[in-house]
């Protein structure tokens, strides 16, 4: 069963307007994940590989 997928748009986007973001939303037990002005091209990375993207984009924005 398809479920309408809230999504929520990164924090380090640059504002409501901008279609320069990353966004993430849960469905259907799994993590989505696109960028804003390619809405439909979703990836689903398992929990690891999220986790590993976010431990480097960390340390690149450092």
């Amino acid at each position: 069963m398809t479920q309408n997928i809230t999504w929520q748009k990164s924090s380090f986007s640059g504002g409501q307007d901008s279609s320069d973001c990353v966004e993430l939303a849960s469905a259907e037990g799994a993590i989505r994940l696109r960028e804003s002005d390619a809405p439909n091209q979703v990836l689903t990375p398992t929990p690891e590989s999220l986790a590993a993207l976010i431990r480097h984009v960390r340390t690149r924005k450092s």
